[in-house]
C-alpha cells in the first residue's frame, strides 16, 4: 500500500509568512530581555552574531529542503545522509527544544493578555498558557489551509505593532540622546565575552524559526526554488526588525529594566513602551505581542507534529503517529505535540526553558551542517564553506550556556538513544527507507 503523503499548499508568500511567524515572536518580546540582562547593550552586537551563524545554518537548512522535500527536517537529513542515530538525535533534540520554545511562547502569549487585564500574572500565568496551547492544536487539526490564513493574519498584525514602536523608539532616541548605551559591554575581558556569547546563543534560538520552512518541505509548492527564498527573505526581515526594536528599547529605558521585566512578567518591551509616553503604544505593542507569540505557537505545532510524523514512519515511535487522515493532517502528531507544550507550559518558567531549548538547538543544527558537507556536489546550491562556518559557529557557541542546561541535555540524548534501541525491538525497522524526491 502507499503510503499517504501531505498536501503540498504553501507558495513562497505562506512559506515566507510562516518563517517570520515562527521568529517574530518569543525571541523579540520575551529573550530580548533575558539576553540584555547577559550582555547590557551588546545584546544589539549579539543579536547581530547570532542573525551571521542563523544565515549560515539557514543555508544549509535550504539546501537540503531542496534536496530531501519531505517532512522531518534535519531528522531526516541525517537518515540520508550520516546514520541513523545521528538523524535520531537531531529529531529528538528537535523535539525537546521545540516544546521548550513552544511553552515558553504560551507563557509570553499568556503573560501579556493576562498583564493587559489586569489580572495577577504570576498565579494564573501557567493554566493560561497551558489553554492557549491546547487552543492552538484545535485549530493545527482543521487543516493547513487554515493555519496559514490564521498565521498570516498573525504576522501582519505583530509586524505592525513592532513597526509602530520601532519609530517611536528611534524618535525618542534622536531626541533623547544614547545615555542608555553606555557602558555598552555589562562587563570587560573574558566575562564581558562569555557574557556576549551567552546572549549571542540565547537570541541564536530566537532566528531558528526559519527551519519551520524546512521541516514543512512536504507541503511547500515547488520546494527547490521555494524554500531557500523564502528562508533567506525570512532572515533579512527578521535580523531588521529584531535590531530596530532592540535599539528602540534599550534607548528608551536601558537594559536593566528590560531584564527586570522578563524576569517578572514575561513581559519586557511594556516598560520599554509605557516610557516612550505615546498614547496608545503600550496597548498596540501588548496586541502585537500576543498574537507574536500566538504565532510562533502555531508555527511550533505544525513543525513538532511533522517531525512526530517523519518520526512515526521510521518507527522510531509508534507508527500510529504517522497516520495522515484524508483532510491530510497527522492528527496523532498534533495532538500528542499538544499535550506535551501544554505540560511543560505548566512549569512556568520562561528562562530555564529558553536556555534549555538553545542547548538542544545548538545541538541540531551541528547535525544539520555536518548534513549539508555530505550533499553531492550536483545538490549543492551554496560553497561548502557555509556548512563549515554553522558548524563552526555551533559548537564555539556550546560551552557559553550553563553547565545545568548541558547535564539536562546530555541526559535526554541518552533517554532518547535508548528510547530508540527499544522502539527497534517493538516495532518493525524502516529505517532504510529513502525520502520522496519530488
Amino acid at each position: 500500500m502507499t503510503e499517504r503523503r501531505l498536501t503540498r499548499e504553501l507558495g513562497i508568500f505562506s512559506a515566507t509568512m510562516l518563517g517570520l511567524g515562527s521568529i517574530l515572536g518569543t525571541g523579540i518580546f520575551v529573550s530580548i530581555g533575558i539576553a540584555a540582562g547577559a550582555a547590557g547593550p551588546a545584546v544589539i552586537l549579539a543579536i547581530g552574531l547570532a542573525a551571521a551563524l542563523a544565515t549560515c545554518n539557514a543555508l544549509s537548512s535550504a539546501q537540503l529542503a531542496a534536496a530531501y522535500p519531505v517532512s522531518g527536517g534535519t531528522y531526516e537529513y541525517g537518515y540520508q545522509l550520516l546514520h541513523p542515530a545521528l538523524g535520531f538525535t537531531a529529531g529528538w533534540m528537535f523535539l525537546c527544544a521545540k516544546t521548550a520554545s513552544a511553552a515558553t511562547a504560551a507563557l509570553g502569549a499568556a503573560g501579556y493578555g493576562l498583564h493587559l487585564i489586569g489580572i495577577d500574572v504570576a498565579r494564573w500565568l501557567p493554566a493560561i498558557a497551558a489553554l492557549i496551547a491546547a487552543g492552538l492544536t484545535v485549530l493545527v487539526l482543521a487543516g493547513l489551509r487554515r493555519s496559514s490564513f490564521t498565521n498570516i493574519a498573525i504576522v501582519s498584525v505583530t509586524l505592525l505593532a513592532l513597526t509602530g514602536f520601532a519609530v517611536a523608539g528611534l524618535v525618542n532616541l534622536a531626541n533623547n540622546g544614547s545615555q542608555h548605551f553606555t557602558p555598552f559591554f555589562a562587563e570587560t575581558g573574558a566575562r564581558g565575552t562569555g557574557a556576549l556569547l551567552y546572549a549571542t546563543a540565547l537570541m541564536f534560538v530566537a532566528y531558528t524559526g526559519y527551519g519551520r520552512i524546512a521541516t514543512m518541505s512536504e507541503e511547500i509548492i515547488n520546494p527547490r526554488a521555494t524554500i531557500p527564498r523564502a528562508i533567506i527573505m525570512t532572515l533579512v526581515v527578521s535580523a531588521l526588525v529584531y535590531s530596530l526594536v532592540a535599539i528602540a528599547a534599550i534607548g528608551a529605558v536601558g537594559s536593566e529594566r528590560l531584564v527586570g521585566s522578563a524576569a517578572d512578567k514575561a513581559t519586557p518591551l511594556e516598560s520599554a513602551a509605557a516610557a516612550l509616553e505615546v498614547p496608545g503604544l503600550t496597548l498596540v505593542l501588548a496586541l502585537g505581542a500576543i498574537t507574536a507569540m500566538l504565532g510562533v505557537l502555531l508555527n511550533l505545532i505544525l513543525g513538532l507534529s511533522r517531525i512526530v510524523l517523519a518520526m512515526g514512519r521510521r518507527s522510531d515511535i509508534p507508527p500510529q503517529f504517522a497516520a495522515i487522515s484524508s483532510q491530510s493532517v497527522p492528527r496523532a502528531a498534533v495532538i500528542a505535540v499538544g499535550i506535551a507544550i501544554a505540560g511543560l507550559a505548566l512549569t512556568g518558567d520562561v528562562e530555564t526553558t529558553w536556555a534549555f531549548s538553545a542547548s538542544t538547538v545548538l545541538i541540531y543544527y551541528a547535525v544539520t551542517n555536518l548534513a549539508a558537507l555530505k550533499l553531492p556536489r550536483s545538490q549543492r546550491l551554496y560553497p561548502r564553506f557555509v556548512a563549515w562556518l554553522g558548524l563552526g559557529g555551533c559548537l564555539f557557541l556550546t560551552p557559553f550556556l550553563p553547565p545545568r542546561i548541558w547535564i539536562v541535555g546530555t541526559v535526554l540524548i541518552g533517554i532518547g538513544l535508548l528510547w530508540r534501541l527499544m522502539a527497534r525491538r517493538i516495532w518493525p525497522s524502516t529505517s532504510n527507507k529513502e525520502a520522496t524526491l519530488e
